[in-house]
């Protein structure tokens, strides 16, 4: 045999041999910050995919209202998504569904059973609403979409994103139809965070007679109308930015 077959060989076992490449594998799990910016800001809950518009609507009167819905819907959702990813493997896909709508409604039951014990004041305020959580599809959608096909820590890591970014979008409009409607802002802190944090109760505007149509759902409305096209505009304005410095960059290439 001469040396030329004999390399050749040697050089078709060796590629044999070798490992597969990476593009060859298994596609990778979502990288965990990639995870987190999506979930606050790239595919925000309220401003990008416009969902859970009911709770939004009846309990951002103020921002304090807001922020203590936003912390409990994150909670639940980083608590259903991390048990419908331990799950996954062994829920039936015929009832997969009801499974998911059972373990967020035990979940929000809990929820609200231990805030009416130990945070009696601030469930007077929200009580109403905190059952309303297991109808928000945001949860559904991410045990549906993202935690019955993710491993566990990914999986609740979504939630909570997910649960922020609800949060962030409920205190935006609570503060700016509380600043409108009443003149104050974070009105109640205490209540929800403590004695220690009542420094974040501010009145803004002293002597205000405020204005009704704010603290009304239409005013919901109106709220997130004018955010969502503040959002658009910056958007739209940092894309002209972006094309008019690509557009000033020296063409590379020989000359």
């Amino acid at each position: 045999m001469s040396e030329k077959t004999m390399s050749e060989r040697e050089d078709v076992m060796g590629e044999n041999s070798r490992p597969p490449s990476p593009d060859m594998s298994v596609s990778p799990e979502p990288l965990l910050r990639d995870i987190m910016v999506s979930g606050v800001f790239t595919n925000n809950v309220t401003f990008v995919q416009i969902l859970g518009l009911c709770p939004l609507m009846a309990i951002t009167t103020t921002a304090t209202n807001g922020l203590g819905l936003g912390l409990m819907t994150a909670m639940v959702l980083a608590c259903s998504n991390f048990i419908v990813s331990a799950l996954r493997k062994i829920t039936p896909t015929q009832i997969r569904i009801p499974v998911y709508i059972s373990i967020i409604a035990s979940l929000v039951t809990i929820l609200d059973l231990t805030m009416n014990a130990w945070m009696h004041d601030l469930h007077k305020v929200m009580g109403l609403f905190i059952p309303l959580i297991v109808a928000n599809c945001a949860l559904l959608g991410r045990a549906e979409a993202f935690a019955a096909h993710n491993k566990v820590i990914p999986a609740a890591l979504d939630g909570l994103s997910t649960g922020l970014g609800f949060t962030l979008g409920l205190t935006s409009v609570g503060a700016v139809r509380e600043i409108l409607g009443s003149g104050t802002l974070f009105s109640g802190a205490s209540l929800l965070l403590g004695s220690h944090f009542k420094f974040l109760e501010m009145h803004l505007l002293p002597g205000y007679r405020g204005f009704l149509l704010m603290l009304l759902p239409p005013g919901g409305f109106v709220v997130m109308g004018m955010l969502l096209s503040g959002i658009r505009l910056v958007k739209r304005l940092t894309q002209r930015a972006s094309a008019v410095e690509l557009a000033r960059e020296p063409a590379g290439g020989c000359h």
